[in-house]
């Protein structure tokens, strides 16, 4: 950006697939929205631009928000042919959020099963969108923010393409990695259809074994990358972590940096959370135990004192299910009970349903995402089980100390950066290291032992809760990082 910047408060467009609490498939909606609000507490003018799937205008107006359609639309050429959507403008959390609405490109489903030159159009279409939104918000933005994979046309249209590389003297760009496993890979003639450059098409930009990578784009084409844990932002850069991708992280490290998500610690409180049916807090705690007894109950178990370990989240091979299901038989033998909440592969929700048919007095399964049901999982659990083999951050565990319950995690990612051992003096879980059928059900024993000494369980416990995981920490590192881009 030319000469000195003008006084006054940043600038910065968020541009995300999915948000909270208009669109959810993962914890990248709960970022993207919850992220923006936090850094407008910190004098920045933030504002989010995310697509209008099927049912989230109507979701907005039953939520009693206010709608405003914007005079001009949204456009974008793509394959020789104009997209248009229009765009709706709405204030939530303090947030202004534009919604672009264009069903023929934003149906029912966020991600498609199959990623091909016609399904990425949608995540093309959003990112070049919000190159054009200055036009109809007559709002421009100095910073733009893009999340994950969906949103990595944009910095590469500032690098590559015919029209919009002569905008690149217009923006900052910063490029968050919520998980490298997702790239966004397809053939490299779609880029020619897409207006790229053929400058774009070779090793050092967006080639990749013979293909376009638009995570490698982006990687390349931004002016900051940042990922959602320190430790996460370490395990990219190594051959085993970075998904073919680590040699290039390596190269780019100057401009890497990790930092931890947050919590929405307005919605995820139990002092106030309306989804539980007791409240509580490490002053008053006595509502967690009618929260146990409410989980019980949906379970239909009686209290036998063994203890609770729940899950929430995807049954997928990156949660740990592969060394997960084969423990099963022997967590119960320990006396475990699971409550497993969630959704994924077929084969890890068929073993878990098996497993709830088998032991139907030890393991309650599920199947889908239920908000109370999940809500009453954390707070009604006595442990919460992560073994995951990789996790940029995770949220989960973030919750599950703010509510009390204790975290049992293999030591990656941001569970590495969150949860520490009980032998340790910032003790607040059960750590384990290896990715091992053994290792989770020693660390699962070790937790068990914790469960029998209430001395050692509530300490535990009030480390957890009183700890600050709040986006008050976090957001005042990305203020400071997208000043430094402007200097």
């Amino acid at each position: 950006m030319e000469g000195k910047r003008k006084t006054g408060a940043l600038k910065v467009l968020h541009i995300s697939p999915e948000a909270a609490p208009f669109s959810k498939v993962g914890g990248l909606a709960d970022v993207a929205g919850s992220l923006p609000p936090a850094l407008r507490r910190h004098s920045a003018d933030c504002r989010l631009l995310t697509p209008a799937w099927d049912g989230v205008l109507d979701s907005i107006r039953d939520q009693g928000l206010q709608l405003t359609r914007l005079s001009r639309k949204a456009e974008a050429v793509i394959r020789w042919r104009i997209y248009r959507a229009t765009v709706w403008k709405c204030v939530a959390d303090g947030l202004p959020v534009y919604l672009l609405d264009a069903p023929d490109l934003f149906g029912n489903t966020i991600y498609p099963r199959d990623l091909d030159p016609d399904t990425a159009i949608p995540f093309l279409f959003l990112s070049l969108a919000a190159l054009d939104l200055p036009e109809t918000a007559l709002w421009k933005p100095e910073i733009i923010h893009c999340h994950d994979w969906a949103t990595a046309p944009l910095p590469a249209a500032l690098q590559w393409h015919r029209y919009f590389r002569h905008s690149r003297g217009d923006y900052r760009t910063v490029f968050t990695i919520h998980n490298l496993a997702h790239q966004g890979v397809l053939p490299l003639m779609s880029l020619e259809e897409w207006g790229i450059e053929a400058d774009a098409r070779h090793l050092g930009a967006m080639e990749f074994f013979g293909m376009a990578n638009l995570m490698k784009a982006a990687l390349v084409a931004s002016d900051a990358i940042t990922t959602v844990s320190p430790t996460y932002a370490g395990e990219i850069q190594t051959d085993a972590g970075g998904e073919g991708l680590a040699g290039l992280l390596r190269s780019v490290s100057f401009k890497v940096s990790g930092i931890l998500n947050g919590i929405d610690v307005n919605y995820w409180d139990p002092e106030s959370d309306a989804l539980l049916p007791a409240n509580y807090s490490a002053k008053d705690p006595a509502g967690k135990k009618i929260c146990r007894t409410s989980l019980l109950e949906k379970a239909g178990w009686p209290d036998d004192e063994r203890p609770i370990f729940s899950i929430v989240g995807r049954m997928v091979e990156q949660k740990g299910f592969p060394i997960l299901i084969p423990a099963l038989e022997t967590l119960v033998d320990l006396g475990c009970r699971l409550f497993i909440v969630g959704s994924g592969q077929p084969e890890y929700e068929y073993a878990c349903g098996k497993a709830a048919e088998r032991w139907p007095d030890s393991v309650f399964v599920f199947s889908g995402y239920d908000e109370p049901l999940a809500h009453l999982a954390y707070a009604g659990g006595d442990f919460f089980l992560m073994p995951s083999r990789f996790e940029p951050c995770g949220l989960s565990q973030l919750i599950s100390l703010r509510y009390g319950t204790i975290p049992v995690v293999r030591s990656v990612g941001g569970l590495a950066d969150t949860v520490f051992d009980f032998g340790s003096p910032r003790g607040n879980g059960v750590v384990f290291h290896d990715y091992t059928v053994q290792a989770l059900v020693e660390a699962v024993s070790r937790a068990i032992t914790v469960h029998r000494d209430e001395r050692a369980r509530e300490e535990l416990v009030l480390e957890g809760m009183k700890a600050n995981y709040s986006w008050d920490r976090s957001a005042p590192i990305y203020a400071r990082l997208y000043a430094s881009l402007l200097q």
